[in-house]
């Protein structure tokens, strides 16, 4: 397997894992199925992110160096290569740019050197791969579009975003799933519902699947108004 692991402690009751090399990302995630098909007793939380895996553990059942000796034997078992990992899935994403739905397109188009055409012409180039599941409630955090140079986020953040929005901030790009507060600057929304409180798992999309962004006018808003994101399959190259 393409790169390297270090673990360490944190704090009384979980340990860090951190992942180095091209293919950190995936190694982490493999890593994160691992040590959930072990059932290790007393890990309760398992969060996979970029390139980073937190193993949560009830320190009144186990320790330290139970779960550093489980987190070695699960790294041991996966073979050498790419880690298997279930067929990408792509998403394709309407999104209405700019307005209301978009209200920092201007300034993102200001920031970059680009017209706020250009913009969106990037952010729909290509498909974008989730590397992870974040805050709130399982947004999927995605690799950012080929813009110049990164985003910065909002000086203020906002209190309330809506369900649905789509922002980039960084080299990263996502959708909100459910109305929070953020910071990252909004470049348009998406009338379909990413987040299904009542569905397990409560998203259609994993890590590895891939979104791609396509415009539509206000006007379409209403066909797409309420529908749940769904998937094709995608064929790994």
């Amino acid at each position: 397997m393409n790169g390297d692991i270090r673990i360490a402690d944190c704090g009384d009751s979980a340990i860090v894992v951190k992942a180095q090399g091209a293919g950190a990302w995936r190694l982490v995630h493999a890593l994160a199925d691992a040590v959930e098909a072990a059932a290790v007793a007393g890990v309760y939380g398992i969060v996979p992110a970029y390139d980073s895996l937190l193993v949560e553990f009830d320190c009144a059942t186990t320790d330290h160096d139970t779960v550093r000796r489980a987190l070695r034997r699960a790294t041991a078992r996966l073979t050498d290569g790419t880690p298997p990992s279930p067929s990408p899935r792509r998403f394709t994403v309407p999104v209405v740019y700019g307005g209301e739905h978009g209200p920092d397109l201007p300034v993102v188009a200001d920031r970059l050197g680009l017209t706020e055409r250009e913009v969106v012409a990037l952010h729909t180039a290509q498909d974008l791969t989730v590397r992870c599941l974040g805050a709130p409630v399982g947004a999927p955090m995605m690799d950012g579009p080929a813009f110049p140079a990164p985003v910065p986020r909002l000086a203020s953040p906002r209190t309330s975003v809506p369900p649905g929005s789509v922002a980039v901030a960084g080299r990263q790009a996502v959708i909100c799933p459910m109305r929070s507060p953020g910071g990252w600057p909004l470049l348009g929304r998406t009338p379909l519902r990413v987040l299904d409180l009542d569905a397990e798992p409560l998203t259609p999309y994993r890590p590895g699947d891939t979104f791609r962004f396509v415009p539509i006018t206000a006007e379409q808003w209403r066909d797409h108004d309420g529908a749940m994101l769904s998937a094709e399959a995608v064929t790994r190259g």
